[in-house]
C-alpha cells in the first residue's frame, strides 16, 4: 500500500474513532469509548505503528476540540497504538496485538493518567486513587480490542491478504 492510500485509510479510521466516541458507557467516573481501541488494532494490522500513533493522536485531538473526550484520551490511545503496532509488526499475531493494545492503553495509559490528573488537572492524590484510571481504561480497551481482533480474524484474507 502506498503512502497516499495509507494516509487516506488513517484519516478514515481517525474519523471512525472520533464519531465512534459517541458510543460510550460510564465506568467508575470515566467514559469508556471502545471504538478507539478497535481503530488502534486495525491501524496496527493495516498500517503499522507510526500511522496508528498518528491516528490516535489526531482522534484524541479532535475529540478534545469537539468536547467528546478528555485529556486522558491522549496517553491511553497513543500508547495502545504504539504497543499494538510494534507487537503486530514483530509477531503478526492478532491476539498478541489485542493483548498489547489492552496492556498499553489499560495498564500503562491508566497509570500515566494518574500523574496527569494530579499535575495538569490539579487534583490531589487523595481525590484520585492510584489505580482509579486503570480499571475503566482496561474495560474499554479490552472490549474494543477483542471486537477488532474478532473482525480481523474473520476478514483476514480481505483485510491483509492472508
Amino acid at each position: 500500500m502506498n503512502g497516499t492510500k495509507k494516509l487516506t485509510l488513517a484519516a478514515v479510521l481517525t474519523a471512525i474513532a472520533v464519531v465512534g466516541s459517541l458510543i460510550s458507557f460510564p465506568v467508575l467516573g470515566s467514559r469508556c469509548a471502545p471504538v478507539q481501541h478497535m481503530v488502534n488494532v486495525f491501524c496496527a494490522v493495516l498500517l503499522g505503528w507510526r500511522y496508528g500513533v498518528g491516528a490516535a493522536f489526531a482522534a484524541s485531538l479532535l475529540r478534545n476540540l469537539l468536547g467528546l473526550g478528555t485529556i486522558f484520551a491522549f496517553p491511553g490511545s497513543m500508547i495502545g497504538a504504539l504497543l499494538s503496532g510494534v507487537v503486530y509488526a514483530r509477531t503478526k499475531n492478532i491476539w498478541l496485538t489485542v493483548l498489547a493494545e489492552a496492556f498499553g492503553t489499560g495498564i500503562i495509559g491508566g497509570l500515566i493518567a494518574y500523574p496527569i490528573a494530579i499535575f495538569i488537572l490539579g487534583q490531589t492524590a487523595g481525590d484520585v486513587a492510584f489505580y482509579f484510571y486503570v480499571t475503566p481504561f482496561l474495560i474499554s480497551t479490552t472490549c474494543g480490542a477483542v471486537i477488532a481482533g474478532l473482525v480481523v480474524k474473520r476478514f483476514k484474507k480481505f483485510l491483509i491478504g492472508e
